[in-house]
């Protein structure tokens, strides 16, 4: 839990890789997936790095990959699921990954191209045999005509002494949807000297390029003269429509028509064989596409990473800079041993810890449990480098809030049994390949969900909220005495709590609202009242646990001076305004009863009156005990002169005065006080540096001697560790090769850091921002905090309308006969408006509202969120086997 209240602490550390060995160690290191890797060549052009073609290669991989899966899905044969991980191949092994891929390829893709011809081939027969078919139809006689001669008279006027004319016809196919047009063209092309006929082909025809389906007809058409034969041609070819060579006689075109079936029989079978084949192709690739893709995608990654390295020629290694946790240095140390011994190098890899100005990642460690929490958290910031993180409180606050807004013990137990069924299928709902966007992201929320619906069941119990009714589990403390008569004659009755609450044999009810409250007409004045203090109660507590959080930042980045000037401030600032509040609210549930109720204080005029600095005292200070107004007491309401407005305690208005001043002192220690003193210690630090004669920073550096050991210089001046590629700006604290303990090891002291630039109008402008944004923030946040009884309030009375429209409406229905089926329509009408309405839009209401409160309202308060993403070379992202399209 300690690693999850701050983020783990962080190394950056140096690796010097021999080039035999660096793809293995960078192999290793993503398998273990806890080093983020510094892209030390950022100025670089990606074409110029050293590993350039290698990654070239993988992008070509997977291009070739990417058609073998696109076959796949052609023929609906999907890359099989598998938890298979198998380990990055070996950069040897590129080349047979390339040859096998190759090979596949240029199979499949010949298997494609004769397809493809075999099928057009197919078509064109296809269609040659649909026209000699339709075409013995068309010159079939009919009735003692034929077609011939109904073109003959449709074309030809009977002249020159009745003698026949001999017409001439073409024959083809053309898709479907251009008939009407083609005959407009003919008709108006030819001035309607020609004659058409068409018949659609009942059997779909297949393209050979998609492989979609296309509908396609057999049309004739005759015309008399060369002239208009040439110009049927040329409006067929604009048409796109394909010509076929059809006999004239019967006898030939029946002997084209044989001819043409047995083609199409052996066509046939040459295309099943041809699918067979590609069959077997797909079925062997698909068997171990699922490897390659991880495979490609990890070698592709690795040298990647490689690309940011820095490379020695004269040492022929390889420099990398790295972050990593310092927990894990163990593990980092024999991940590279490891990776040297896979390779086969005998010259050993060496890391050291530097230290370094730069700021670390924030990582933390979560489970499936915590991952949601602290997901909710980021999407607010990301927590600066050991900050303290919200996301350990955010646990149980925000169910929590949330359950507030939404108590009801019917309404939670549903969402509760669903958050339930979420994590008892867990690992098949995650395992699923579901592209349902809204049911990916329940199933990621699945224990939020499971502990906002356990918080609302115990809310409900304490709003005694099932449905919009209430249960009677242990019996009301209220008693009455009137008799029945009175009862059935009146529309409502009044009962006193000093006369008719049982406060001798009973206590108040056990747990929660009392029943009696759910017949009362006042219930929503009552609730309102109770809900509107415990809204407060719980904002303001929540506001002060943030403000005391910061004090943890402070003592740990060693602010020590901001607990006095920042901290201290803040919290005088909020207990002595809204703490008194808070106080106030607890004195007036203890101290007053139902015999005092004339002179109960209404609180929100009380606290208004203190900054009014208006005070009304009573006539007597008896007024101050409620027992002088019980019934054995010696005073009334009259005599004492105290009312909702008096003060109702000793030296309250002393009181509240010093807490005014205090709360308005707080505010110029706020925003004067740290930066003064910041800028004093800064004008002291300087002044000690001229003291000690300094002209620089790098001087003072200079002249001091390291101590446990001698920097030799190599050539132009530089050391030994400047010479080997270490950054001038990080120095390194310790060298280990290989992480071994009986090796050589070297230990060097840290340069004394460089200056900050000390801008004391930046630091002015921004502390008075921060006072105002606190100040300010401390009164419309503790109003913003009232959105828990609004809330409440909106769900409480939409179940209780919910339930007085429909199933109320459904139970009084006077149906003999019908009223059970009448019931039963009634109940579904409203279980599905509880579940859209009141569970899911109500349920998503509450959430964002609670969102709010946590991000604005309570981590603003000691939360800067300014970090960034501890993001580690993991091969678990690759372990996706699919390929995005480039």
């Amino acid at each position: 839990m300690g690693a999850f209240f701050r983020s783990e602490e962080m190394t950056l550390c140096q690796l010097f890789l021999q080039s035999d060995a660096a793809y293995a160690c960078v192999s290793e290191l993503g398998e273990m997936g806890l080093v983020q890797f510094k892209d030390l060549n950022s100025d670089t052009n990606a074409f110029q790095r050293k590993f350039v073609n290698e990654i070239m290669r993988c992008e070509e991989m997977e291009r070739k990959l990417r058609y073998i899966e696109k076959e796949l899905k052609k023929d609906d044969m999907k890359v099989p699921d598998s938890d298979s991980n198998p380990k990055a191949p070996a950069p040897k092994e590129m080349i047979d990954l390339e040859a096998t891929f190759e090979k596949i390829e240029s199979e499949l893709r010949e298997v494609n191209t004769n397809a493809e011809a075999l099928k057009k081939n197919f078509q064109e027969l296809t269609e040659l045999k649909e026209v000699l078919t339709k075409t013995q139809v068309f010159f079939r006689e009919q009735s003692g005509l034929n077609v011939i001669e109904d073109a003959q008279n449709a074309l030809v006027q009977e002249e020159r002494g009745g003698t026949a004319v001999q017409l001439g016809f073409i024959a083809g196919v053309i898709p479907r949807e251009k008939v009407p047009a083609f005959e407009r063209m003919l008709w108006f092309a030819c001035r309607g000297n020609v004659f058409l006929r068409y018949d659609e082909i009942t059997q779909a025809l297949e393209d050979p390029h998609t492989g979609d389906e296309v509908h396609k007809g057999v049309f004739i058409v005759f015309f008399q003269g060369e002239q208009l034969k040439s110009r049927v041609r040329k409006i067929c070819e604009g048409f796109r429509a394909t010509l076929y060579p059809c006999p004239e006689t019967a006898q030939e075109r029946q002997e084209m028509l044989k001819g043409v079936n047995t083609r199409l029989e052996d066509l046939t079978i040459v295309l099943k064989q041809t699918k067979d084949h590609r069959h077997r192709v797909l079925v062997s690739a698909q068997k171990e596409i699922h490897n390659w893709i991880i495979k490609v995608k990890k070698i592709k990654a690795i040298y990647h990473t490689l690309n940011m390295c820095n490379f020695e020629h004269s040492r022929n290694n390889l420099i990398a800079e790295c972050w990593t946790p310092v927990k894990v240095l163990d593990q980092v140390q024999d991940a590279l041993r490891h990776g040297q011994e896979m390779s086969g190098s005998s010259v050993p890899n060496i890391l050291h810890r530097m230290k370094c100005k730069e700021t670390p990642p924030t990582y933390f460690t979560t489970n499936k449990f915590t991952k949601i929490f602290q997901s909710i958290v980021h999407s607010y910031g990301v927590a600066g480098y050991r900050e303290v993180n919200p996301a350990l409180y955010t646990i149980i606050s925000f169910p929590f809030l949330f359950a507030v807004m939404f108590g009801d013990t019917g309404h939670g137990f549903i969402m509760f049994l669903f958050g339930l069924w979420l994590v008892v299928c867990e690992k098949s709902l995650t395992s699923s390949k579901n592209s349902n966007e809204i049911f990916k992201m329940m199933v990621g929320g699945r224990y939020i969900i499971l502990l906002m619906g356990l918080f609302s069941l115990y809310t409900g119990v304490i709003y005694n909220d099932f449905f919009a009714k209430s249960i009677n589990l242990f019996g009301t403390s209220w008693k009455f005495n009137y008799t029945q008569t009175t009862l059935d004659s009146s529309h409502s009755i009044q009962m006193k709590p000093e006369d008719m609450f049982d406060n001798v044999t009973k206590s108040a009810y056990p747990l929660g609202l009392d029943p009696i409250w759910q017949a009362s007409i006042n219930k929503i004045t009552f609730t309102n009242s109770f809900k509107m203090k415990l809204s407060v109660i719980l904002g303001v507590s929540q506001m002060l646990m943030g403000v005391f959080l910061s004090i943890f930042n402070h003592i740990h980045f060693r602010h020590y001076v901001y607990i006095l000037v920042q901290f201290i401030p803040e919290v005088l600032f909020m207990l002595c305004i809204f703490g008194y509040l808070i106080a106030l609210i607890f004195v007036k549930w203890i101290t007053y009863n139902a015999h005092c109720a004339s002179c109960t204080p209404s609180i929100l005029i009380h606290f208004i009156n203190m900054f009014l600095m208006k005070y009304t005292k009573p006539n007597m200070t008896e007024a101050y005990n409620c027992d002088m107004m019980s019934p054995t007491g010696p005073y009334v309401q009259k005599q004492l002169g105290c009312d909702s407005q008096t003060i109702f305690y000793p030296h309250q208005q002393e009181i509240q005065t010093a807490l005014i001043l205090v709360a308005l002192l707080c505010i110029p220690i706020l925003l004067l006080a740290k930066p003064f003193i910041l800028r004093a210690q800064h004008n002291a630090k300087m002044r000690r540096k001229q003291a000690l004669g300094a002209t620089s920073h790098e001087q003072l550096v200079n002249n001091e001697e390291l101590e446990g050991h001698e920097l030799k210089s190599g050539e132009n001046g530089k050391t030994g560790i400047e010479m080997a590629g270490v950054s001038s700006s990080h120095v390194a604290v310790a060298v280990s090769i290989n992480g071994g303990t009986g090796q050589t090891a070297v230990t060097m002291d840290e340069h004394e850091e460089e200056e900050e630039k000390f801008d004391f109008g930046e630091l002015f402008v921004g502390q008075a921002i921060h006072t105002i944004e606190y100040c300010l923030g401390c009164v419309s946040h503790t109003a913003s905090y009232l959105r828990l009884w609004a809330l409440s309030l909106a769900h409480a009375q939409l179940s209780e309308v919910l339930w007085g429209m429909l199933f109320r409406a459904g139970l009084k229905m006077d149906a003999p006969y019908w009223g059970g089926i009448i019931v039963w329509a009634v109940f579904g009408a409203f279980a599905v408006l509880t579940v859209c309405v009141l569970l899911v839009m109500e349920g998503l209401s509450a959430f964002l509202h609670t969102l709010r409160l946590h991000w604005v309202e309570f981590q603003s308060k000691f939360y800067h969120g300014d970090g960034y993403l501890f993001d580690p070379f993991n091969f678990k992202e690759q372990m996706d086997p699919t390929l995005e399209d480039k």
